[in-house]
């Protein structure tokens, strides 16, 4: 049995350190992390939370689940009236809620469990791919649409890296069950890739793109009542939606500029759903 003294960290390459030089000579470990969520949703414990792996568990409880009299009424009064003055503050500071800072792109997030009862009653999926080789990946998901209730649905991805188009669409026929009758919609700027899938069987084409269309794609995104994301099918998703930011300048005011970097996946995303979007009145 080793035992590590609580400290704080500053990355979980600090920490990995020190599970390296602990976690050795031994068959069975149990590693415990515990600490209040900061409130910014790309620190780095937050999206370490995120990842997904057989072996953790990720428990959460606040105030409202121990008894009364370790905390004293005055502590349930204070947080009581921090409810209803701030609700966006008393979320984070009791109840541990990585609110974020304000600079959030994505405010309609849901980040739970997509059951299978949910995915047999999709009337209608959609497929996108954001073409990439290394350091960018190539990036699948496949999502469906609830166009009544304006809910947009995440529930499966692939990201591969150095990867030919030829075994990216033997992978995607392999691993997730594309066939040449489902529709993949992709980055436009690719028409060389495009034209390999399409020899290779795949019903692929390129996203119909326009002036500003980004900027009009991503506020179409934004105006949903609401995204739901399954992060253990997605985690890829969950993680990029979820901390994904406008630039900020130097003096670290929010611009409404989106940045160009770790979107791979809400790429992939807009060009799922661009036979949606483009059309009027929606």
């Amino acid at each position: 049995f080793r035992r590590v003294l609580f400290r704080s960290f500053d990355g979980m390459t600090e920490i990995r350190n020190i599970l390296q030089s602990t976690m050795r000579g031994g068959s069975k470990y149990w590693v415990f992390m515990s600490f209040n969520p900061p409130i910014s949703r790309n620190n780095f414990m937050n999206e370490e939370v995120l990842v997904p792996r057989e072996d953790r568990l990720v428990h959460s409880s606040d105030y409202r689940t121990v008894p009364v009299a370790w905390l004293g009424e005055q502590f349930l009064s204070e947080a009581e009236i921090l409810k209803e003055q701030n609700p966006r503050a008393y979320e984070h500071e009791y109840l541990g809620v990585p609110t974020g800072t304000g600079g959030e792109v994505f405010e309609n997030l849901d980040i739970r469990e997509i059951t299978d009862e949910e995915i047999n009653n999709f009337d209608y999926v959609y497929y996108g791919l954001d073409f990439g080789w290394y350091p960018d990946p190539a990036q699948w998901v496949k999502v469906a649409f609830d166009a009544g209730k304006r809910i947009l649905y995440v529930y499966d991805e692939m990201r591969v890296n150095k990867t030919s188009n030829r075994d990216l669409w033997e992978a995607l026929k392999l691993l997730k069950g594309v066939t040449e009758d489902d529709l993949i919609m992709a980055d436009s700027a690719e028409p060389k890739s495009i034209a390999d899938l399409r020899d290779y069987g795949a019903m692929c084409r390129g996203v119909v793109k326009g002036p500003d269309s980004v900027r009009y794609s991503m506020k179409w995104l934004q105006s949903l009542n609401s995204i739901v994301i399954d992060p253990d099918r997605c985690p890829n998703v969950a993680y990029e939606f979820s901390t994904y930011e406008y630039v900020r300048t130097p003096d670290d005011e929010i611009t409404n500029n989106f940045p160009d970097a770790d979107n791979h996946t809400i790429d992939a995303v807009r060009y799922a759903l661009n036979p949606i979007w483009k059309k009027r009145g929606q």
